[in-house]
């Protein structure tokens, strides 16, 4: 008994053993779905839109299911195909999934754009926009799901963000009123809601806001969903440098309760090219915010850290419009991005990012390099537990998430018809970097260490980035699971690592 007892424990051993070897090399790995959904883009294709025409989305989690809300942006659709399908299109987009890889296309939310919201904006916009809802938001409340929605005309203050209930969050949806509207000549216009909660006082605040005037904050009545007080824009609570030319929009505020912080997400610069992510904390929900640096969102600067940008990696086309995103967490307390991508080099296609969020050692939030594509193989706690430095060495994959070097013509901060694809300054590309398994990093220009407790540290010429979160996940350009890191350096900007084999060819500077 006691050999078959030894056999069997000396046989586990050597399969765990045989399993860290084997983890520690990027391992082949399908992608869940194709990035290029031309083919099945058109109206008809509606039910296999999962994860496509993906435009400003936001997730609510009840209990094992994530509903997501989305503008009905639609690649090359116009108002006659639909019609012709008998479909009602441009009234919010809505989703469901178990796992945040695979989603279900439920439809349409509304039949047609709320009569209130649309004659506001006709009647002071001289009967321009009002053809679509923009960016909603799902809150649950009691036993009640509520869906903000806004209704504007681009390129005016003319918009108006208005409230919906249902006691499902597939609707059938009742209309309840106004939340806040503008017109020419407020300071604010009203787009982009999402809404916070004080998690010590139960206070419930909207955040919206865009180009015109930088981001507002009102306070809402629990009860109703509505402000306190009639008629109230709120509060101002961001902007940026150039307000009159740079756009600023799509806030959202979440609470992480291990930190006690709140933080405001933000995106900057044209949804087709260059939008990106920008992240601000507060010990209160409705401010004030500071950036990386301490200064205040209202300032007049640009603010950073920057979480997301345009991006390529190698064996990929790369990724351009990577803003306007929702925050979430899963019943684990996990964090996640969910914003749009918009396939380059066009720039139309526009398809769903899940990004992991990992927190950096001094409280800021990062986002994987990669989309989530569900657990990995590598991913289990054990194999994490036994991560050494013995698994960094090979070649590795690094980008820097910085500003695009670059200056266009815009109107209302968004790119010329015709302008849509990316220059060179300004998407951020990936360079090749060996890691030697002496700890340093391609010749004499770099070192690399391992720390389970605090990450990656890369020592280079002129700085040293430390606090790098390693973790594993799915490559999408090479079809394997891997490891990446996430996190940031001096300058605010998100760096971003992907291991991409054992054995090196490349010895390229970062």
């Amino acid at each position: 008994m006691w050999i078959i007892r030894r056999f069997t424990i000396l046989l586990i051993l050597i399969l765990i053993q045989i399993h860290f070897v084997q983890a520690q090399f990027p391992v082949k790995s399908s992608n869940p779905w194709m990035d290029d959904y031309r083919e099945i883009s058109s109206i008809e294709n509606y039910k296999s839109w999962g994860t496509y025409n993906i435009h400003d989305p936001a997730v609510l989690r009840i209990g094992d299911t994530y509903y997501m809300y989305s503008t009905d942006a639609i690649f090359h659709e116009r108002r006659r195909p639909g019609e012709r399908y008998d479909i009602k299109i441009g009234n919010i987009q809505v989703r469901s999934s178990k796992d945040l890889v695979h989603w279900n296309f439920k439809g349409w939310a509304f039949d047609s754009i709320p009569s209130e919201a649309r004659n506001w904006v006709l009647e002071q916009s001289d009967n321009k926009g009002a053809t679509n809802i923009w960016a909603p938001y799902p809150v649950f409340y009691k036993d009640k799901v509520r869906l903000y929605y806004c209704v504007s005309a681009f390129g005016l203050q003319t918009s108006f963000i208005g409230l919906a209930e249902s006691s499902s969050p597939l609707g059938p949806w009742t209309l309840k009123d106004e939340v806040v509207k503008t017109k020419k000549g407020d300071r604010m216009n009203a787009i982009d809601p999402s809404v916070v909660t004080d998690a010590k006082t139960g206070k419930m605040w909207m955040v919206y806001g865009s180009y015109f005037g930088g981001l507002y904050e009102v306070e809402l009545n629990p009860e109703t969903g509505l402000p306190v007080k009639t008629g109230d824009q709120g509060h101002f609570v961001a902007t940026r440098a150039n307000i009159r030319k740079d756009n600023i929009e799509a806030p959202e505020i979440i609470y992480n309760p291990a930190l006690k912080k709140y933080f405001l997400f933000t995106s900057y610069d044209p949804q087709m090219t260059t939008y990106n992510v920008r992240v601000g904390r507060s010990d209160s929900p409705d401010g004030p915010f500071l950036d990386f640096f301490g200064n205040d969102l209202r300032d007049t600067i640009d603010h950073y850290p920057i979480l997301t940008h345009p991006y390529q990696f190698k064996n990929h086309s790369g990724w351009a419009g990577t803003g306007h995103c929702g925050v979430f967490a899963n019943d684990k307390g996990d964090f996640f991005m969910v914003h749009q991508g918009r396939l380059s080099p066009d720039n139309q296609l526009m398809v769903l990012h899940v990004r992991e969020i990992k927190w950096t050692t001094n409280g800021w939030p990062v986002v994987s390099p990669e989309r989530y594509a569900g657990d990995v193989t590598l991913g289990s706690a054990t194999f994490l537990s036994h991560l050494n430095k013995k698994d960094i060495p090979g070649d590795w994959e690094i980008i820097r998430i910085q500003d695009a070097k670059t200056d266009r013509k815009l109107e209302f901060g968004q790119i010329l018809w015709g302008e849509g694809q990316l220059r060179k300054t300004e998407i951020n590309a990936s360079k090749t970097v060996e890691f030697l398994p002496n700890g340093e990093m391609h010749g004499s220009e770099g070192k690399w260490k391992y720390n389970p407790k605090s990450g990656i540290t890369l020592t280079l010429k002129n700085e040293i980035i430390s606090n790098l979160v390693l973790f594993v996940g799915h490559d999408w350009e090479n079809q394997t699971e891997t490891l990446l890191f996430t996190g940031l350096d001096k300058n605010g900007y998100s760096v971003w690592g992907k291991k991409v084999s054992e054995k090196s060819s490349h010895n390229n500077k970062l």
